[in-house]
C-alpha cells in the first residue's frame, strides 16, 4: 500500500495508484463491495477514507454501492465505486439513470475474462459495456482507458474532473494487468479546477426555491428535447476532449490501433518494424467514448491498412472500421483472454501486412 503522498515517485500497485489518485483529487465518498483482480481499490479505501475522515461504505452488494453513488453524487459530492466486468454489468441500470439524471458518478472498471463469471484473468472483453453501454436508452459515458500505472493516476484525476465538468457518468477502463501489475509513478498535485456544483446540487431548500432530479419525463416532447439536450453535450465532449497517442504514422502504410496494456506490447512492435524498415505507425485511443473518429479518418487517407490488437474477440475493430468509413482495410490480430499478443506475432502480423 502507498502512502498518500505528491511530488514524489513510488513504486506501487495499479489498483493502489488509482485508490490514491482518486484521495488526492478529493473524492468524499466511496461505496464498492470486493470482486477480483480490483478487490485492492476497496481495501485500500477502507483504512484511508475512515483516516481522513470521508465516508466509505463496503455495501451489501454491487446493486447497492452504485445506488449509493447515485445517491451521493445528487448532493454534488465526489463519489465513485469500482468493480469489475459481470460486477459492473449488475450496474447498467443505475448507470442509464445517472446519465438520465446528470450526476457525475466515477466508476472503476478493472476488466477481467467473460462472458457470464468467466475467470479472473486480464481481459478486455468489456469495451463494449463500456462504449455501448448496457443500461436503457440513449446516453453515452466518458470513458478512458490508461496503458501504465502512471496513466492509471493521471486518468483517475481526469475522470474526476470530467465527471463533475459535463454531470456525466465518467468510466476509468482498466483491466486486470495494470490492476494488479507495479510501476513507479509520480502522485501529482490534483490538476484541475473545482467544478462549481451549487446550482444543481440538492443540498436542501432552505433560502431557495426547491430542486427535483428525476430521470422520468411523461411526455415525449419534453423527452425529446432533454435528449436533444444531452446529445449536445456529447457533442460537446467530443470536440474539446477527445485524446489519442500516436507514433510514426506521418508516413506509415500500415498503422497498428491498440488501447489500454495490450498497447505496451503494439508500440515495442512498431518500434522493431521501424528498425528493419517497415513504415509502420502505432494510433492508441486514450479516451474510447469519445472515441477519435476524426483523426483516424484523416489517417485512412495516407494508410493502406489498420491492424486492431486486442484481448477480446474483436471490440474496438468496429468503431475503427466506422470511422475510417471503407478508405483502408482494417484487420484484427486478437486473443481472448490472458496475456495478449506477443511482440513476435505482432511484429510477424505487420511484416505479413
Amino acid at each position: 500500500m502507498v502512502e498518500c503522498i505528491t511530488n514524489k515517485k513510488v513504486l506501487t500497485k495499479g489498483n493502489y495508484a488509482i485508490a490514491q489518485a482518486a484521495i488526492n483529487a478529493g473524492v468524499e465518498c466511496y461505496f464498492g463491495y470486493p470482486i477480483t483482480p480490483q478487490s485492492e481499490i476497496g481495501e485500500f479505501m477502507s483504512g484511508k477514507m475512515q483516516e481522513l475522515g470521508r465516508a466509505y461504505v463496503s455495501a451489501e452488494s454491487e446493486l447497492a454501492a452504485i445506488n449509493m453513488v447515485l445517491g451521493a453524487c445528487s448532493t454534488g459530492a465526489k463519489a465513485m465505486t469500482s468493480s469489475s466486468s459481470c460486477a459492473v454489468a449488475l450496474m447498467q441500470e443505475a448507470l442509464s439513470y445517472a446519465t438520465a439524471d446528470e450526476l457525475p458518478i466515477v466508476l472503476v472498471s478493472v476488466m477481467r475474462g467473460g462472458p457470464g463469471l468467466g475467470n479472473i484473468y486480464p481481459s478486455q472483453g468489456d469495451y463494449f459495456q463500456a462504449t455501448k453501454g448496457g443500461g436503457n436508452g440513449d446516453y453515452k459515458l466518458i470513458v478512458l482507458a490508461p496503458s501504465t500505472v502512471q496513466e492509471c493516476v493521471d486518468l483517475t484525476y481526469k475522470a474526476f474532473y470530467l465527471a463533475h465538468k459535463y454531470r456525466n457518468p465518467t468510466v476509468l477502463l482498466a483491466d486486470g494487468l495494470l490492476g494488479q501489475m507495479m510501476e513507479p509513478v509520480t502522485f501529482g498535485e490534483y490538476p484541475y479546477p473545482e467544478i462549481d456544483n451549487s446550482g444543481w446540487a440538492l443540498t436542501g431548500a432552505k433560502g431557495r426555491s426547491n430542486r427535483v432530479i428525476r430521470s422520468y419525463a411523461p411526455l415525449a416532447d419534453n423527452q425529446c428535447v432533454f435528449l436533444e439536450k444531452l446529445f449536445e453535450k456529447y457533442k460537446t465532449i467530443e470536440e474539446n476532449e477527445t485524446e489519442w497517442e500516436e507514433f510514426e504514422t506521418e508516413d506509415a502504410d500500415v498503422v497498428l490501433v491498440s488501447f489500454g496494456s495490450t498497447s505496451r506490447n503494439v508500440k515495442t512492435a512498431v518500434k522493431q518494424c521501424r528498425e528493419q524498415g517497415l513504415k509502420v505507425g502505432f494510433f492508441r485511443p486514450i479516451t474510447l467514448f469519445p472515441f477519435p473518429n476524426k483523426r483516424l479518418a484523416e489517417l485512412s487517407q495516407s494508410v493502406r491498412k489498420f491492424l486492431c490488437v486486442e484481448v477480446n474477440m474483436g471490440q474496438m475493430i468496429n468503431d475503427v472500421k466506422l470511422a475510417v468509413n471503407s478508405k483502408a482495410d482494417v484487420e484484427l490480430l486478437n486473443k481472448g483472454v490472458g496475456a495478449p499478443p506477443s511482440v513476435d506475432d505482432i511484429v510477424e502480423r505487420a511484416m505479413r501486412l
